[in-house]
């Protein structure tokens, strides 16, 4: 079964606090959003490898550790995904973006495609997937379900909120994907919307509500 790890740090859950409020502006909304993105992405890679360098300093010859090497893609679920994006590639500038656009069906609310591209080595990297709304699951199961249909195999899932119904949905479809949640919200209402959750944060990253 994956892994869910659920943020605690004083920062995250500060800035979470300020894009639940109704009244934070569209420009605050979209900083904050980057900037939970980033700081998220320093857990979330604590797993990539390291490999030990001779390099020499002004002073002296020394082995020092950095990455491996190890390709990274980012693939946001569109359009409310794209908000992280930036805040991913402030730690990892030369990551890849693939994307994935779907779209909740408003009456059976299950998701549907409309666009997908993948970086061609899609296969030969970690890959992480982003979208700010853990809700019903079912966006992310069928992003994932792209993916890997691409090729893609190390995955993680990283989101600010989510419910309850979209965690258990999202490991029991993909179990070998390790998720990475601001914070875990208490349930879905009837309309399948989060509670307490943000709103819609397509419409509050882009200013279209």
């Amino acid at each position: 079964m994956s892994k869910v790890y659920v943020f605690e740090h004083p920062l995250i859950q500060h800035k979470v606090a300020m894009i639940r409020d109704k009244n934070t502006t569209t420009k605050d909304f979209r900083q904050l959003v980057k900037e939970i993105a980033m700081l998220m992405t320093f857990e979330s890679t604590r797993d990539l490898a390291l490999e030990e360098v001779e390099i020499e300093t002004p002073i002296c010859k020394t082995t020092v550790k950095q990455l491996q090497g190890l390709d990274v893609a980012i693939v946001p679920i569109l359009r409310a995904g794209l908000g992280m994006v930036d805040g991913v590639l402030e730690i990892m500038p030369n990551a890849k973006v693939g994307h994935v656009g779907l779209y909740r069906d408003p009456e059976t609310h299950e998701p549907v495609e409309y666009y997908c591209k993948m970086p061609e080595d899609i296969d030969k990297r970690k890959i992480y997937v982003v979208d700010p709304m853990l809700a019903t699951g079912g966006s992310a199961v069928a992003a994932i379900d792209f993916v890997k249909a691409r090729g893609g195999k190390n995955i993680t899932f990283m989101c600010l909120i989510a419910a309850p119904e979209g965690i258990e949905e999202l490991q029991k479809k993909h179990p070998d994907v390790d998720i990475y949640i601001a914070a875990k919200d208490e349930k879905l209402n009837e309309n399948a919307y989060i509670v307490p959750g943000l709103g819609d944060a397509g419409d509050r990253i882009f200013g279209t509500k």
